[in-house]
């Protein structure tokens, strides 16, 4: 699929978390044993009932107000790290599936947004246990499918997850005293620096009006400038096309090119993805042909394995679970529902890819194309739409977020089989958490049940609900789909197409290969063609999906990473300096950039979270 950046190599696998109890002993007396039901008891009611809780009241409340929010993977982390530093450097392990239950709460908590889309719509409130039902259905079926492809997007094509790869080193750092030493300096500058970035785009008038963002440049260092001048490229080509745009009448006259852009790059990863998935199944054939897939099988990492068969019959059984609460409580069409199911297998793939590139997970996006398919299919009840659209908007959130907390663990090291059950946890309270926190909210603030499409000139004070604003307006939409819409669908998925198979043709070629790594010539020709030339479209799709400013700051993250390892002359497999100690090097994962990087992305993160967490005990108060 994408080729991003030149893949890291893993540091070398820890034990299995499950077995390692015989080879840690806790520094203190009190903490349980690795592994044992005290350990895991101790982690799920950390993560339960104060990170979970903490990072989901914070998403919650950023989606009601700004139209976004922050997962909390790098505060649950830090924490995380604090509860688990008594077991040294396999602390990192339960860290991790405390950050992964954590974040499972926090991305379900978000989507409270959908209960104030169906309150704006008008749509008669069904009893809370029957909306918790249908998020906990929607959310298990997410996270099994999400775990499907993880064998795909990160093990095979080890995309790079930015902000997974944030947590992994902030893991990693704070619980090994040695990693500590190398790289406390880079990434705690980078978090200081971008929580200053972060409170000036608050505060200072100037910086918010040129848009940047800590945590986008932070994610343009990680995977370099063959991602990120893609998204220049095609962020310039929008801004060009925009007048004629205007003129033609697919833009109304102060329309971004961003309204029309992400249809464009959701279709641009659709035909790029087919071209993939084709080769693939190719490949998958030719192996099980020669039989590699058994010897590959056999060799394994115990910490890698999960039985695909109760996992495919956990997807099955959770999809039907979806569709039952849904006709039977819920009242709503069978058909549709089963779309809604179909389109979350699609996109959650194809969001996992754009988010395991650029750390840009496009859900409301998604959620849009979702409901134009449904207006072209003949739909018209905006009421039915949302519940079908709901399926794909929850699924992209928790599946695309499990896919990031496994790339964590899988530079980590870490058991998949028990960070799958502590996500599964993270599901229930977060399902519990998004009805309850939806009505909280609600009641306490009724400027929150206003329709602000309706009502464009009320008051509203702080929450803008932008998310809900682009949900309602996407579904009272169908039935009205424009002949604009359509042609820049079949645009998308033909650019898409095309450029795929040439790359594959022709810059997958032996010859190809042999001349851009043999001299300086090649290597320019090589960074030309991914960059500007022939740039894949998972990498270019970034800058149709966001505003232009928020596609050069990417960009400018990306070329300075790879200014700097020219001039340090590290190349493209850049090494942290130093040594944590006894000529040990730092796992080539971390290197300067992607700690400086991944500080940004936690600065910024940390900042917004404890922001949302002051302003809405302000407003309670």
């Amino acid at each position: 699929m994408a080729q991003p950046a030149p893949q890291r190599p893993l540091p070398p696998s820890a034990p299995d978390a499950s077995s390692s109890s015989e080879l840690v002993q806790p520094r203190f007396g009190w903490l349980p044993e690795v592994g044992t039901w005290k350990y895991h008891a101790l982690l799920s009611a950390v993560a339960l009932l104060v990170l979970g809780p903490l990072g989901g009241i914070a998403a919650s409340y950023m989606n009601f107000s700004v139209g976004f929010f922050v997962g909390g993977q790098v505060l649950a982390g830090i924490l995380g790290s604090a509860v688990t530093y008594g077991y040294g450097a396999e602390g990192k392990h339960g860290a991790n599936y405390m950050q992964t239950m954590a974040a499972s709460v926090a991305s379900l908590c978000a989507m409270s947004v959908l209960i104030q889309a169906m309150v704006w719509l008008g749509m008669e409130m069904p009893p809370a246990w029957h909306l918790i039902l249908f998020v906990g259905c929607v959310g298990m079926f997410a996270v099994g499918v999400g775990m499907l492809y993880t064998p795909l997007l990160v093990d095979k094509l080890q995309l790079d997850y930015p902000s997974g790869l944030a947590v992994a080193n902030i893991l990693r750092a704070l619980t090994d005293k040695r990693l500590l030493k190398a790289s406390i300096s880079k990434l705690g500058g980078g978090t200081l620096l971008g929580a200053v970035a972060a409170w000036m785009t608050e505060k200072v008038a100037f910086v918010a009006s040129i848009g940047t963002s800590a945590a986008t440049v932070g994610a343009g260092m990680i995977v370099g400038s063959r991602i990120t001048v893609p998204a220049i490229v095609m962020a310039v080509i929008g801004a060009l096309v925009t007048p004629y745009l205007r003129e033609i009448g697919w833009l109304a006259p102060s329309d971004p090119f961003r309204k029309v852009g992400f249809m464009l790059g959701l279709a641009m990863i659709c035909g790029a993805a087919a071209v993939d998935l084709s080769l693939l199944a190719v490949q998958a054939m030719a192996r099980i042909r020669s039989r590699a897939t058994a010897v590959a099988d056999a060799e394994e990492e115990s910490w890698k394995k999960v039985n695909m068969g109760r996992l495919v019959a956990w997807v099955v059984g959770w999809g039907a679970a979806t569709l039952l609460v849904g006709t039977q409580v819920l009242g709503q069409p069978l058909g549709w529902l089963l779309l809604g199911l179909a389109l979350a297998l699609l996109f959650v793939l194809i969001n996992g890819i754009s988010y395991g590139i650029t750390d840009q997970n496009p859900i409301s996006s998604a959620f849009v194309i979702s409901v134009m398919l449904m207006s072209l299919m003949g739909l018209k009840n905006p009421l039915v739409g949302l519940m079908g659209a709901t399926i794909l908007l929850i699924s992209t959130s928790v599946g695309c977020d499990m896919q990031q907390d496994r790339s964590t663990g899988w530079r980590l090291g870490t058991n998949r089989v028990i960070q799958f059950r502590y996500q599964v946890l993270g599901v229930i309270m977060g399902a519990l958490l998004c009805v309850g926190l939806a009505r909280v909210f609600m009641t306490a603030y009724p400027a929150l049940t206003i329709n602000q499409l309706d009502n464009p000139k009320a008051e509203v004070g702080q929450w803008g609900s932008a998310m809900t604003y682009k949900l309602v307006g996407a579904i009272r939409g169908l039935g009205t789909l424009s002949d604009a819409t359509v042609k820049l669908l079949l645009i998308g998925l033909a650019i898409g197409f095309v450029i795929q198979v040439v790359r594959k043709g022709v810059l997958s070629r032996p010859d190809y290969q042999r001349f851009i790594k043999g001299s300086r010539l090649g290597f320019a020709v090589g960074w030309a063609m991914d960059s500007l030339l022939l740039s894949s479209p998972y990498a270019s799709s970034f800058g149709a999906f966001v505003n232009f400013p928020a596609a050069l700051w990417f960009g400018a993250g990306g070329i300075f990473t790879s200014l700097w390892n020219t001039v340090a002359q590290r190349g493209q497999k850049s090494h942290a300096a130093g040594s944590p100690g006894e000529g040990e090097a730092l796992p080539e994962d971390m290197s300067s950039m992607s700690l400086v990087g991944g500080g940004l992305i936690a600065g910024e993160s940390l900042f917004f979270l404890i922001a949302g967490m002051i302003g809405l005990v302000s407003l309670l108060a």
